[in-house]
């Protein structure tokens, strides 16, 4: 038996056996017929924006605001609809959410669009970028009612904890410290996304939206946004993301350990042979779900390389092709089209899964992490605010390396396709295809390590994938932000063709409810 000595394991552990009373409110239920189509259509849209899964139920909450506030909606007439349509997707259970959440959901709407007008009513903002920032905080928070008590929080405060005494900003304060820390730990634990490393900066600033704090929130709004905008551009903030995501995979582990003994956990952790045994399984299933997790990334993949990027780029080059040559030259679209899926079948093919090894690794730390006060990680990390001033001369060779670096690798492509006869155009077009596929296989081989716990030791094989591939992932990576930006396929499904569909669902729903009531009648 292994006994609790450190405070902050005693406190982890008392809040994964905390019971909480369940809701006795009437639910909202939903068709399940309904909720099978719109699931389908659900898992489709999703795709499209590509984001990790732990942020797809904000977004989806953020897109479903979008289209039916842009109407001058308001609380009262967009609470329950939202709600409704998250269940009819399967983002929650049917009957698991107690019809007086619709309210609070109400009210949250409310204040938040009175702050919106209040703020533009008193300062001098950009309007869409208040706009953009209400609508997180707005999402966000309203993922936070609905799902109450999210274990994912109190993993992440525990990683907070434990990190923020082995991290050392040498020129710049400790409250500077913990909030980076902070930031790399949601990012790498929790995988938020800007909304919602913005909404937890912002709670943490003002503490959370209420009519208390209405008005100091409306003064220092832009001050906070600023603030914020500030951490986000942090000098040292990679160093410190990437010495935090190097060290998550115990945590990842624990998380699912303790969450599949929610309620026992104290009995758990004093059983060392059972929690061993608890630790290697979890292992074990962890990795059985990679090929799965990697899969459905890929199918994910595709669908948004297509949808949003490559259906806009082949009807430009077959436009191009039509006007210059006098006919579409299907080779090149060939190419263009078949390289992105063959790149995605071969990055799931060279996905392999941790070793046995890895898992022993992973109990360690485990241990480590839960019964020593100073847990046995990686050497602390001490950084600068400012890095160190490289010499200019140096500077020099370092920047010519890395354009040449570019220019080998675009240009390695290029002189390929050039001897394949493909087009101008077309080489630019696969090009941009091809930073794209290099960017979303990089994030695929990210989630299939995310177990791994990986020696830090450069190889010869990752000094040339940085030197190679590098080029192109950057590219990619600035590509699909841009163009997500000013997605018009994206904007065509949620105003023109979502809008509909979904109320042809709430149609069918009723009607389906209407024809039980009858039968019942006959009863």
């Amino acid at each position: 038996m292994v006994k609790i000595t450190t405070r902050l394991t005693q406190a982890l552990v008392a809040a994964y056996d905390r019971v909480y009373a369940k809701n006795e409110d009437r639910t909202i239920s939903v068709n399940p017929l309904v909720a099978e189509l719109a699931s389908w259509y659900e898992r489709f849209r999703t795709a499209m924006d590509y984001n990790a899964d732990e942020v797809i139920l904000r977004s989806a909450i953020e897109r479903i605001l979008k289209r039916r506030l842009i109407l001058g909606g308001n609380g009262q007439n967009v609470a329950a609809p939202l709600i409704r349509e998250l269940v009819w997707a399967r983002y929650f259970p049917d009957s698991s959410i107690p019809e007086s959440v619709i309210v609070q959901v109400a009210q949250t709407i409310d204040l938040h669009l009175s702050l919106e007008k209040k703020i533009n009513d008193k300062h001098r903002i950009n309007k869409g970028l208040v706009n953009e920032w209400i609508l997180q905080l707005l999402s966000a928070e309203i993922e936070k009612i609905l799902k109450p008590n999210d274990p994912k929080d109190l993993m992440s405060n525990f990683i907070f904890q434990i990190f923020r005494k082995r991290i050392s900003i040498v020129d710049d304060t400790d409250q500077i410290r913990d909030i980076q820390t902070f930031i790399a730990v949601r990012r790498a634990y929790a995988s938020d996304d800007l909304a919602f490393l913005r909404y937890h900066l912002f709670t943490q600033y003002f503490d959370k939206l209420t009519r208390e704090n209405f008005e100091e929130i409306v003064d220092g709004f832009p001050q906070a946004v600023k603030k914020i905008k500030e951490q986000f551009e942090y000098m040292a903030k990679d160093k410190i993301y990437t010495y935090v995501k190097n060290q998550i995979a115990p945590f990842l582990i624990l998380d699912g350990v303790f969450r599949k003994n929610r309620g026992h956990v104290s009995r758990l952790v004093d059983d060392e042979e059972r929690l061993n045994m608890e630790i290697l399984s979890a292992c074990l299933e962890k990795y059985k779900a990679i090929r799965g997790k990697v899969g459905r990334a890929i199918i994910r993949s595709v669908i948004f390389i297509f949808f949003t990027k490559a259906v806009f780029a082949l009807f430009i080059e077959g436009t191009y092709e039509r006007l210059i040559y006098g006919q579409v030259i299907w080779s090149s679209i060939a190419i263009n089209v078949l390289t992105p899926a063959l790149l995605m079948i071969i990055v799931g093919l060279l996905i392999k899964t941790p070793s046995r090894e890895n898992s022993f690794k992973i109990q360690k730390r485990i241990h480590t992490i839960l019964f020593d006060e100073d847990p046995a990680l990686e050497t602390p990390l001490v950084v600068k605010k400012k890095p160190g001033r490289t010499d200019p001369w140096l500077w020099t060779v370092f920047l010519a390396l890395w354009l040449a670096t570019f220019g080998l690798s675009f240009g390695a492509i290029v002189f390929v396709l050039s001897k394949l006869s493909v087009n101008p155009f077309s080489q630019a077009v696969f090009i941009f295809f091809l930073a794209i596929v290099s960017f979303v296989s990089y994030r695929i081989n990210r989630t299939a390590h995310m177990y791994t716990i990986r020696d830090r030791k450069d190889d010869l094989a990752s000094i040339l994938f940085d030197f190679f591939f590098m080029p192109f992932i950057q590219v990619g990576s600035r590509l699909t932000l841009a163009i997500s930006q000013i997605n018009i396929i994206l904007f065509v499904f949620d105003f023109i063709i979502e809008t509909p569909f979904k109320g042809i669902f709430a149609f069918f729903e009723q009607w389906l409810f209407f024809l039980r009531a009858q039968r019942e009648k006959l009863d």
